[in-house]
């Protein structure tokens, strides 16, 4: 059996690295990731189910990916025994077993195409923003009657503050309340861009990226 190892650029992107995969797991415990490496970079999408947005991690590789006569690396794999694998002090991450990939991990945005879009806020304005918005779905729910606090009244209040978007660029705050809860929306280096019908928000720690139309529309770009 050949094991691949991944050598990471340092042992701050391996700590990265294992703090992305950690909160992916916090919210769901069998959540698997699909990764795609080419040279020296490796791209590490995963799919929080609370927030149905895509996050991906970039991580810099120390050398170029090379495993046999694959010079590139795509596949669907637990972030679980990921997560087990990364040797934070040596920098290496041993590439599990490929898993039966989610439907999401076939449905990825496109790789070139992007372009910028005006009106994004600034950072403090967007965190400011999440914290609103989680005050008032804690208020809105502790105000329910106990009989009108199903799980169902919940969703819809909850479909309602995080499907609102952000300063009219179409970017819904659950994909804000993603970055932020991912650790991405951090420091004030941040940026807004659009390829078809996908939305990114990127940060230098992570990015957060959408459908306008929803993940299971039709006419989904997938490779």
């Amino acid at each position: 059996m050949t094991v691949t190892v991944l050598h990471l650029a340092d042992e701050g992107e391996a700590a990265d690295l294992a703090a992305f995969l950690s909160r992916l797991l916090h919210y769901d415990r069998s959540a698997a990731v699909r990764l795609q490496a080419a040279g020296t970079a490796l791209a590490v999408f995963g799919r929080p189910p609370s927030f149905e947005v895509l996050a991906i991690r970039a991580v810099r590789l120390a050398k170029p990916y090379e495993s046999g006569l694959d010079v590139t690396l795509d596949v669907t794999v637990s972030a679980g025994e990921l997560l087990e694998s990364v040797d934070e002090a040596a920098a290496t991450a041993v590439v599990p077993g490929a898993v039966t990939g989610p439907p999401w991990a076939g449905v990825l945005p496109p790789r070139g195409g992007w372009r910028a879009v005006p009106g994004l806020p600034e950072p403090p304005a967007l965190r400011e923003l999440v914290a609103a918005s989680v005050a008032e779905f804690r208020s809105r729910t502790e105000e329910l009657e106990p009989e009108r606090r199903t799980r169902a009244e919940l969703d819809r209040i909850g479909r309602e503050i995080w499907s609102r978007t952000v300063a009219g660029t179409g970017l819904p705050v659950r994909a804000v309340h993603a970055a932020q809860s991912l650790g991405f929306l951090r420091g004030d280096e941040l940026g807004l861009f659009s390829s078809g019908a996908w939305l990114r928000l990127r940060t230098p720690y992570g990015s957060v990226a959408v459908r306008r139309a929803g993940l299971g529309a039709l006419g989904l770009s997938v490779r």
